[in-house]
C-alpha cells in the first residue's frame, strides 16, 4: 500500500483510509462483531494503517470504538487511530458539545474504549458555536502535552474556524465530506488547506455507496439507515442523479476498474495530501477499494471527468436542515 502525508504534519498514513462507522452505527443494524474484527485484520494485513471512528458512533450498546480498539489492540503500534468528540447524544438527539471540559472528559473515555494510552489523530467532530475555536484549540494544545493526542484536527469546519485554530495549534488535518457528487471543497477548503499545509481527509468519497451503482429510485433502507433522512437518497433525487452514476460506470469499464475504484482514484489524483476513507463491511469491497490506489488516471481522463461532472447538476441536499445547519462553521 502506498502512503501519503498529511500535510506538513509529519504524520504518514496509508494513501486509502477505513472509515469505520458504518461498521457498527449510520447505515442500519450492526454487522456481526467476529466479521468486522476479521475485516479490521484483513485491512491491515493488506497495508492500511489509517483507521477513523468516533465517540458518537454507537447502536444502542454497541460503541464502534469499542469494536476498534478491540480488533486493532494488537496492532497498535503499526496504525495511526483517528477519533472525534464534539458530538452527544441526548434524548436520542446529536447534540453539538465542544466546551473544553466536556473534550477533556471525551478523550478519556475514548481512550478507554480503544483500549489504548494515546490517539494519533483528534478531531473535533462539529465545531460548537458557543464555543470559541481559539478555546478548542488550547485544550488539543493541552492535551498533547499530556501525550493524550499527537495531532488533532476539525471535521466539516469552515475556512475562518480553520485559520484561527490552526493559528493556536497547528491542525494535521481537516475532515469533511467529498466525492464526485459532492465537490464544494474544491471551492475555498482546498486551496485554503494547501495554504496552511493541513491535510484533507475526505468521508463518504463514494458517496455514501450512491457512487457504487448499487442504489436506484426503488432502493429502500433499513431502521437506523440515516440515508433514509437525506434529501439526496429520496426516490426522486436518486432517479435525477443516475446520470453521475451511469458516467462512472462507463469510465469504469473502460478502465477496466470498479466504479468505487475510479471514484476513490479521482479523489486520489486531486493533491497528494488527501487521504480518502472509504468504508465497508464487506472483504471483497475493501480489496477493490483499496486496489484504487494503483489505478492511474492520465491528465486527459481527469479534463474529461472534470468537463463531464461540470455539466451535470446533482439533484437534493446532503444533509437534512438539521445536519446542514452545524456544517461549515
Amino acid at each position: 500500500m502506498k502512503k501519503r502525508m498529511l500535510g506538513q504534519s509529519g504524520l504518514e498514513v496509508s494513501a486509502i483510509g477505513l472509515g469505520c462507522m458504518g461498521m457498527s452505527h449510520g447505515y442500519g443494524v450492526p454487522a456481526d462483531e467476529k466479521e468486522m474484527i476479521s475485516l479490521l485484520h484483513s485491512a491491515v494485513e493488506k497495508g492500511v494503517t489509517f483507521f477513523d471512528t468516533a465517540e458518537v458512533y454507537v447502536y444502542g450498546s454497541y460503541s464502534n470504538e469499542e469494536l476498534v480498539g478491540k480488533a486493532l489492540k494488537p496492532y497498535r503500534d503499526k496504525i495511526v487511530l483517528a477519533t472525534k468528540c464534539g458530538i452527544k447524544m441526548v434524548d436520542g438527539k446529536q447534540v453539538v458539545d465542544g466546551r473544553p471540559e466536556v473534550i477533556r472528559r471525551s478523550i478519556d473515555g475514548s481512550l478507554k474504549r480503544l483500549q489504548t494510552d494515546y490517539v494519533d489523530l483528534y478531531y473535533l467532530h462539529r465545531v460548537d458555536p458557543k464555543v470559541p475555536i481559539e478555546e478548542v484549540a488550547e485544550t488539543m494544545k493541552d492535551l498533547m502535552k499530556q501525550g493524550k493526542i499527537r495531532h488533532w484536527g476539525l471535521s466539516e469546519a469552515g475556512v475562518q474556524t480553520i485559520r484561527r485554530a490552526h493559528a493556536v495549534c497547528p491542525l494535521t488535518a481537516v475532515q469533511s465530506e467529498y466525492s464526485m457528487w459532492w465537490r464544494e471543497p474544491e471551492k475555498e477548503l482546498l486551496p485554503a488547506l494547501e495554504e496552511l499545509g493541513i491535510g484533507f481527509v475526505p468521508f463518504s468519497p463514494l458517496g455514501k455507496g450512491f457512487l457504487t451503482g448499487r442504489f436506484n429510485k426503488n432502493t429502500t433502507f433499513g431502521e437506523g439507515d440515516l440515508r433514509s433522512q437525506y434529501p439526496r437518497f429520496s426516490p426522486e433525487a436518486m432517479e435525477a442523479n443516475q446520470t453521475v452514476v451511469d458516467f462512472v460506470k462507463d469510465f469504469a469499464k473502460e478502465k477496466k476498474a470498479t466504479p468505487a475504484q475510479i471514484a476513490l482514484a479521482w479523489i486520489l489524483s486531486r493533491k497528494p495530501w488527501i487521504v480518502p476513507i472509504p468504508g465497508t463491511r464487506k472483504l471483497g469491497r475493501l480489496e477493490k477499494n483499496l486496489g484504487s490506489a494503483d489505478i492511474e488516471l492520465t491528465s486527459e481522463d481527469l479534463v474529461r471527468i472534470d468537463e463531464t461532472l461540470n455539466k451535470i447538476s446533482i439533484t437534493g441536499a446532503r444533509y437534512p436542515e438539521e445536519f446542514a445547519k452545524r456544517a461549515g462553521l
